[in-house]
């Protein structure tokens, strides 16, 4: 049985315009076949197994033409697969959707158009401008500023009170001199949007009469659009996108990738740039007969504690193995370490009876111990800090440890940071946890991370990373105050409102 092609509109850049189909096509395609405009967080979407097939632009050619891609196209789904073409923008707005459409029609192949939302109306909004304003703008037309043999606009231009053009970077002047020639006044506002709504984005604002010497002088390359029209006087007053408070700090999270997914939102929603490089990674053991034999035996134990998010979720996996639910901790009282591991509880119908003020393991151990706890399950990494039990131990106290996890290093995006580091690019590197400080200094070098200490700023969660930090020579700008997401972010912000010391 053949398969179908699916032919997804990407959208502009920010992932969080992917519409729901497109990430239910993503996610479970067999081949994703993808242009150069596709970021990385998207491909992260796929299936393990999934086969990635890039054919966008490399320098200013296809790296593979137009009639290639279509019959690759054709052919996996001849195969039985399914295709997801993924495509910048929508795959109808001058992304060639249609031409992969018809041919899908002529071979005989189901196909699907999933449309995305457009950078023509993406792009300006993220830069504050509204493509229609009823007190300036009616009307709005989309032009390409590339035809298929030549950098140049169409020889007829739409009439409309605001033009966009897609694709125009190269053929700027043309289109200046088109529209002069048009009778469009020399004072017309004009805007061109550089990787826009991506934390990339650059605007440069000018007229029709100056337009190039200021993207001259500011250096712009494509991937850019131009709007043209009076509602690009409105971005003074509408820009939003990146007057947000972490607009322009490259920040590094170095959490594990299966951890991370808050705080590049918090980071995000706050206008920076997030670089992934964890440095850790979060694997089930091998032999969890221990920890399983500890869940079956769970009304022995008075108290159970959950050091971390990891730990509540691996160690539900376990419960979950053995046919038990929450309600096996009837005969319980709960502990957690930190805010996020609170909630991690919540979600599965638990409240935690004690949560330090001070998100360290010593004040949960002196909490129990406040609480007169005898018998205390720990649920926590195989490779765990032993200062809970030690403190437990030292009050009289039996404790059972129950590995449900290990942390592993993981150095797969060393390479990219290290150079970034030496480039001097780097804003932030944040740091949740003893183990990600060691192993980001692991993974890209003693010397690397010394010689650039003074390019970049080091904010950490809780007291006793910021002591690892210390001792390994990263004296810590910033420390949340309490160990949560949130609380990191905000910390960012607040430092980064206040000017950085000479």
């Amino acid at each position: 049985m053949n398969g179908t092609v699916y032919l997804v509109g990407a959208g502009p850049g920010d992932p969080g315009l992917l519409t729901c189909r497109g990430r239910e096509i993503i996610e479970r395609a067999d081949v994703v076949v993808y242009d150069r405009l596709i970021g990385a967080e998207l491909l992260e979407l796929c299936r393990a197994e999934a086969e990635k097939i890039f054919v966008g632009k490399e320098a200013a050619r296809h790296a593979l033409p137009q009639e290639e891609i279509n019959e690759l196209l054709t052919a996996r789904a001849l195969e039985g697969k399914s295709v997801c073409r993924l495509k910048g923008g929508d795959p109808f707005v001058f992304g060639r959707g249609g031409e992969e459409a018809l041919h899908c029609l002529e071979r005989g192949v189901r196909f699907e158009i999933v449309p995305g939302v457009s950078s023509s109306i993406a792009a300006p909004a993220y830069a504050g401008i509204p493509v229609t304003h009823r007190e300036v703008a009616t009307s709005f037309a989309v032009v390409t500023g590339h035809t298929k043999d030549d950098d140049a606009p169409p020889d007829s231009l739409p009439e409309a009170d605001t033009l966009v053009f897609l694709m125009g970077v190269r053929a700027l002047g043309k289109i200046v001199r088109a529209l002069l020639a048009k009778g469009r006044a020399p004072a017309t506002p004009v805007a061109l949007v550089r990787w826009g709504t991506t934390a990339q984005q650059e605007v440069v604002v000018g007229t029709l009469e100056t337009i190039e010497a200021d993207v001259e002088r500011a250096g712009l390359e494509p991937p850019a659009l131009i709007v043209v029209g009076e509602v690009v006087r409105l971005r003074e007053r509408l820009g939003w996108f990146d007057n947000r408070p972490l607009w322009g700090q490259t920040v590094v999270v170095t959490r594990a990738r299966e951890q991370a997914s808050g705080l590049v939102t918090a980071l995000r929603e706050r206008g920076a740039r997030v670089i992934q490089c964890p440095t850790i990674r979060i694997e089930p053991l091998v032999d969890c007969s221990t920890c399983d034999d500890a869940l079956a035996r769970l009304p022995e134990f008075d108290w159970v504690v959950f050091t971390s998010t990891n730990g509540v979720e691996q160690g539900w996996k376990r419960l979950q193995r053995l046919g038990l639910d929450a309600r096996a901790f009837a005969a319980n009282k709960i502990a957690a370490i930190g805010p996020a591991t609170v909630e991690s509880l919540n979600a599965r119908g638990l409240v935690p009876d004690f949560v330090p003020e001070q998100s360290m393991s010593e004040r949960v151990g002196e909490g129990l111990l406040a609480q007169g706890a005898k018998n205390v399950l720990i649920l926590r990494a195989l490779e765990g800090r032993e200062a809970l039990q030690a403190t437990l131990q030292a009050g009289g106290c039996e404790t059972t440890l129950a590995p449900c996890y290990r942390t592993v290093p993981d150095a797969a995006e060393a390479e990219s940071v290290r150079t970034l580091l030496a480039q001097g690019a780097l804003d932030w590197v944040t740091f949740s946890s003893s183990s990600t400080v060691r192993n980001f200094i692991d993974a890209i070098g003693e010397e690397a991370v010394k010689s650039a200490r003074g390019t970049f700023r080091v904010a950490v969660i809780g007291p006793v990373t910021a002591e690892t930090a210390r001792e390994c020579g990263l004296e810590p700008d910033v420390e949340a105050a309490k160990a949560g997401i949130d609380e990191l972010a905000q910390a960012l912000e607040q430092s980064t409102r206040r000017p950085k010391e000479p």
